[in-house]
């Protein structure tokens, strides 16, 4: 299954809204520091709602304890941004991919945009856009690598 990476996150509702969608999908979140906000911000605990308990969270402290993880438990390092070179959507995703996006004002640093195997970009129809929210981002990405990697995503109707 393909992890969630958000390094250095400034807005609380974006992270918690992808926070909320990991839940859903039962998705790894890697946040990476340093954050805009506290874990414990109201915010951020406000978007994800009641589902925080049901995230599979980890916080790196540094750019360099994420590398160190991720390299470690294998996967290639895909960087989403607008400085991609390739669509996301001709981007074949694999199970074991990292997907990381960068901060709602600075996208990835390039320093880490440099260490990634693969960059991919989300394709804007107007050029007056120059990026989706953070989140519809994680979202719109997330659910196309599952769609490719065929990962059906069950739920059990409670009575």
């Amino acid at each position: 299954m393909p992890k969630i990476v958000l390094v250095h996150p400034q807005i609380p509702p974006n992270t918690g809204n992808i926070a909320r969608t990991c839940a859903a999908t039962e998705t790894e979140l890697h946040l990476v520091a340093p954050l805009g906000f506290e874990i414990s911000d109201r915010y951020l605990k406000r978007a994800g709602l009641d589902y925080w308990p049901h995230v599979k969270l980890t916080y790196h402290l540094s750019t360099e304890d994420f590398m160190k993880t991720a390299r470690e438990k294998g996967g290639r390092l895909i960087g989403l941004s607008v400085r991609g070179t390739k669509n996301y959507l001709e981007c074949e995703f694999k199970p074991d991919d990292w997907l990381l996006f960068g901060s709602e004002t600075d996208g990835l640093p390039s320093e880490v945009l440099q260490k990634c195997d693969l960059t991919c970009f989300i394709s804007m129809a107007s050029s007056h856009v120059r990026s989706l929210n953070l989140s519809v981002s994680v979202s719109v990405v997330l659910f196309e690598s599952l769609r490719q990697l065929s990962i059906t995503l069950l739920s059990e109707v409670k009575n």
